[in-house]
Order: C-alpha cells, then structure tokens, then sequence
C-alpha cells in the first residue's frame, strides 16, 4: 500500500495572518484592512479549491478557515470604518477634520 504524506495547505498561514491584520489594520480609514482582507480571501479560495479536491492529503485546514473567518470579519470592521469616515467628512466637511477648534464648534451646534 501506498501511504501519502499530509502536507500543509501552502497559503493556510498567510489567510491567518492576513486575516489577523486586516482586523488590526481596520482602523486605518479602513482601506488598508479592506484590502488586506479581500487578498487573504483570494488566497482563501485557492487553499480550498485544493483541499476539496483532496482532503485526506492536506492537514492544516483549521487555519485556514480560522484566516477566513478573521478576513470577514476584518473586510466588515473596515468597511464599518471606512462607512463612518464618508459621513464624518461629508458632515463635518474636510475643514473641521484638519481644525480641532472647528470640530469642536461643530459638536457643539449638535447638543
């Protein structure tokens, strides 16, 4: 009989750790971790069209799905952020964002 040696998914760590810092990176008017999510969800579906394809073969599966589900959350979080941006400056204007004291007035005129 012939024994297969398991092998580790070859993108499974980079999901993971794209998906850790997409989540890290949201915050960063949210385009960096959008970004960051949406690559490691490419490199998602190419790990798991292989491991579909033969899943006996590969052995760190876990990862990558722990990767996938912390690249959907970080493409939401930055997306959320991204969204909150879009209304500060379309509310308060690109003035108020770059004069502390005018920002200030503005909260003001809210309360």
């Amino acid at each position: 009989m012939f024994e297969f040696e398991q092998r580790k998914l070859p993108n499974a760590t980079a999901v993971l750790v794209l998906g850790i810092l997409s989540i890290i990176t949201c915050c960063c008017y949210g385009i960096l971790g959008l970004v960051i999510g949406i690559v490691a969800l490419v490199l998602y579906k190419q790990d798991k069209a292989l491991y579909t394809g033969n899943p006996s073969m590969y052995t760190n599966y876990s990862n990558l799905q722990t990767g996938y589900i912390l690249s959907i959350i970080g493409i939401i979080l930055s997306v959320i952020y991204l969204l909150f941006i879009l209304w500060i400056i379309s509310y308060f204007g690109l003035e108020a964002l770059q004069d502390p004291e005018l920002m200030q007035e503005r909260l003001n005129e809210l309360q």
